[in-house]
This record gives C-alpha cells, sequence and structure tokens, in this order.
C-alpha cells in the first residue's frame, strides 16, 4: 500500500521536463571507415565483388560522374534522425495498438457482463475509488505548495482531492486493463525498430550470453552517462544472468574535452583486467584530467608505469573513434545512448523505460525457445 501510494504522489508532483541526453556538436568529419572486429554489421569473411557490395545496398539515390551514391551513405549525417523518426512512428503505432486492446477487452467484457462499458468502468473501478483523507492531501499539499502560489491549504483542498482522486482512478484503470490482458492472454507481436549493433566481448558487464544485451554508447564526461549508471546496476542486479551490458566509446570532445583522454584511460586500465572497476572510478569521482586518470589507476593498484605508457602511446585511438563512427551509423546523436538487443533507447532514461523494453525482449526470447503449438 505504500508504494502505490508513494508512486500516486510521484505522479502527481510536477515533473522538470529536460533532455536527458549529451548532445553531439555538428562536425564537418564525416568520412566512413571500415569496421573493425566490433562492427554494426556482420562483415563477410572475402570482400564481396563490386556488383554484388552495388546488390547488397540497393539502388542508387543519386550519381555524381557515374559514382553511386547510397542510401546508406546517409547514415553519417541524416542517421541520428532518421533513427529518432523510426522510433516516433513505433511510439505512435504502439500507443494506438495498447488503446486498441484495451477497448476490445473492455468490449467483450462488458458484453458478457450484459452491461455498458462505460457502466462496466464505473462498477469494477471508478466506485471502489475512496476519498483522499486530509493527512494525504496535506502530505501533497507540502509538496506542490510554492506551484500551488502558497495559497492556503483550505482553498486549494477541493483541487488537491480531485486530482489525486482523477489520478487514483487512472491507475486504477491501468490494473484493471492489466488484469484483463492477462486472462486473455494478449500477446503484443508488434517489434520496436531494430538497429543491428554488435558489441565489444572484452567490455561486457553481466553474462556474455544472457537473452538481452544493452550496449550503451556513453561518454565518461557527460553527466547525464553518470546519472544513468544507478539505474543499469539496478537493471543488471534485477536480471542477473538475463541482462548485460556492453560499454562502448562517443566521447564528445567537441564540448567534453576531457571525454577522450578518459576513454583512452579507461582502456588502458582494461588492459590490466579492470576496465570496469576504472570504469565506476570515473563516473564516481569524475576527476578527469591526466592526474585525476593517474589517481584512479592507483587506487585500483593497477601497474602505474604500464599503465602511463599506455596512455602516452594513444595506441586506442583509433578503437575509441570506431566506436564513435559505429555509434553514428546507428543512429546515435548524443550521449548516453542504448540499444537494448538492437532497439534504441535515447537518453539516461528511468528504470520503468529500460524495464518496459527488458520485459518485450525478454518475452521473445522465450517465445523463440518455446514456440506455442
Amino acid at each position: 500500500m505504500e508504494r502505490k501510494w508513494n508512486k500516486l504522489v510521484v505522479i502527481f508532483a510536477s515533473c522538470v521536463l529536460f533532455e536527458p541526453i549529451c548532445l553531439a556538436q555538428s562536425t564537418k568529419d564525416n568520412k566512413s571507415k571500415k569496421s573493425a572486429s566490433v562492427s554494426i554489421t556482420a562483415t563477410a569473411v572475402q570482400s564481396p565483388s563490386p556488383s554484388a557490395a552495388a546488390d547488397k545496398r540497393g539502388a542508387p539515390i543519386a550519381m555524381i560522374k557515374g559514382q553511386p551514391i547510397y542510401e546508406d551513405d546517409l547514415q553519417a549525417t541524416a542517421g541520428p534522425s532518421l533513427a529518432k523518426l523510426r522510433n516516433q512512428e513505433y511510439q505512435i503505432k504502439r500507443q494506438a495498438l495498447e488503446s486498441v486492446i484495451d477497448q476490445k477487452l473492455l468490449e467483450a467484457e462488458a458484453k458478457k457482463k450484459g452491461i455498458a462499458t462505460d457502466k462496466l468502468l464505473e462498477q469494477e473501478v471508478d466506485s471502489k475509488i475512496g476519498e483522499p483523507t486530509d493527512a494525504e492531501l496535506n502530505a501533497i499539499y507540502a509538496i506542490q505548495r510554492q506551484q500551488l502560489g502558497n495559497r492556503p491549504f483550505q482553498e486549494v483542498k477541493p483541487q488537491l482531492a480531485q486530482t489525486l482522486k482523477n489520478a487514483r482512478i487512472q491507475q486504477a484503470r491501468q490494473d484493471f486493463y492489466a488484469q484483463l490482458r492477462k486472462e486473455n492472454q494478449v500477446a503484443v507481436l508488434l517489434q520496436a525498430p531494430k538497429t543491428e549493433v554488435s558489441y565489444d566481448p572484452a567490455r561486457v558487464r553481466g553474462n556474455p550470453k544472457a537473452p538481452v544485451m544493452i550496449v550503451e554508447f556513453a561518454d565518461f564526461q557527460c553527466p547525464y552517462c553518470q546519472a544513468v549508471e544507478g539505474t543499469l546496476k539496478k537493471v543488471l542486479d534485477k536480471h542477473e544472468g538475463q541482462v548485460a551490458i556492453s560499454f562502448r566509446d562517443m566521447p564528445l570532445i567537441q564540448i567534453h574535452p576531457q571525454a577522450q583522454g578518459a576513454a583512452e584511460a579507461a582502456r588502458c586500465a582494461g588492459e590490466q583486467g579492470k576496465f570496469w572497476e576504472y570504469h565506476d572510478v570515473l563516473f564516481t569521482d569524475r576527476k578527469l584530467d591526466h592526474d585525476g586518470l593517474l589517481a584512479a589507476a592507483r587506487s585500483l593498484k593497477l601497474d602505474e608505469k604500464q599503465f602511463d605508457s599506455c596512455i602516452a602511446s594513444g595506441r586506442y585511438k583509433a578503437q575509441i573513434d570506431q566506436d564513435a563512427q559505429d555509434g553514428k551509423r546507428a543512429g546515435v546523436g548524443g550521449t548516453p545512448a542504448f540499444f537494448i538487443n538492437g532497439v534504441f533507447l535515447d537518453g539516461a532514461q528511468p528504470e520503468s523505460a529500460f524495464e518496459n523494453l527488458i520485459k518485450d525482449q525478454l518475452s521473445a526470447s522465450s517465445a523463440s525457445v518455446s514456440p506455442q503449438s
């Protein structure tokens, strides 16, 4: 009961709207690079013939002196916008589908009981919601007082009571629809758009054979990447063995000048088997200058000489650049960005956003293993 009450308080409380993502600035460097061992799309063992490669890329969309331009050539510049549009289209379809499912379930249940749909909701849901108590309203008032213009409690009490009751009715209706779905074995088959994004086996936290792999593109200097760390750890703990996370670099050097050095330092820590430990220290301490990077290495008892030599060599710069290029081609326009079994999730989203996608992917995985006859 306490959990539901806290949930209603959160629903009722005003939200601060923001874009939970560090946005990449435009750059003139849109050179396309060949994929390394960790790539966006699967690479063939042998190079395909020019005609086979052309067939695979589809028909040209433009020509310059006989040289074709293909649709996938647009990914470097248009990828993030196109990915956002595909996801917007899916969300619109998904919301419409959820409404249609709920309406059909409601109509079937009302027909079974021999009453109208609005009467069914009134009888089974709305009439069971009691009036808020003064204690509950005072708790809400304490949270909302400034946003209510510091008006006296008695003046705003009717407004608070109606708003809280409406919130409870909406929550109760959602619970009612969820129960109907369970009783009628509803299966949502609409698939979210997916992008094939591979991961680096050397930077996987959790079971690498887990049915759900979250590939994260992040920047060590990005505050939203730091903010989402707690959510990611909760998700891993909750779904131990079923969900894993792979880290890929996308330092936004135009706005985060220390991000590149931090990414290289984390790779160097990985040479000594401490990538994730170093990753955690960087996001906790936020000291990303050279002295801070060395201090983090000392705190983990890394071989300091080997570590400092690795950083000085810059030998991971090309691999980090490759990660960033792969991210751009996949439609990433800022950090953090996630691909949950290929389904794009943009920004430092709440735990519920991850849970919804993980639930869908686990259900799909279970269905593929044990198909219904």
